[in-house]
């Protein structure tokens, strides 16, 4: 079923739609997107408190995702297995589940939607986008995305929880 998934998506292909997903899925490496975001976040008093959720989420991502599941799964990626699909990216070296570039993104636009409404609808766009962008350019399955997504969840969610907990232990003193 995953393969049939994206060997569909790679009917889609034309010069326009390749050049937009791999610069989609480029905002996407190694987070940049979402720390330079949550860094801006961090400096502008408004916005504070959203980048610590921010951060954390994505810190959280960072330790669940690349440092427990993907070497306990150990599972290999699309373009390991079917070699003849031509790649608009260099292939990933590390393995494909779950989806890094989802997981973070959606703990970072999950962090901003619970806060800030406007904004958060932005970024979860974004994060769609970019979990999309790993279907459409063959280094994913979508177990991996979907299972990305649902990290990305848990790590916002968490976030709050430990944000949450820290603000009312600090009220209590």
């Amino acid at each position: 079923m995953d393969f049939s998934i994206l060997y569909a998506l790679q009917h889609l292909h034309n010069a326009v739609l390749d050049r937009v997903m791999v610069g989609i899925t480029s905002l996407g490496n190694a987070g940049w997107i979402w720390i330079a975001l949550t860094a801006v976040f961090l400096i502008l008093p408004k916005y504070r408190k959203c980048g610590v959720r921010m951060a954390i989420a994505l810190i959280l991502d960072l330790i669940l995702c690349n440092l427990v599941l993907k070497p306990l799964a150990a599972r290999p990626r699309p373009c390991w297995i079917d070699e003849q699909v031509k790649l608009l990216v260099a292939a990933p070296k590390d393995y494909s589940f779950p989806s890094g570039h989802s997981a973070a993104s959606f703990a970072a636009a999950v962090s901003i939607f619970v806060m800030h409404k406007k904004e958060g609808a932005a970024a979860l766009i974004l994060a769609c986008l970019i979990a999309f962008s790993r279907l459409y350019l063959f280094v994913h399955f979508p177990t991996d995305v979907l299972a990305g997504i649902a990290v990305g969840f848990i790590c916002a969610f968490l976030a709050a929880k430990i944000q949450n907990g820290f603000l009312l232990h600090s009220r209590g003193r």
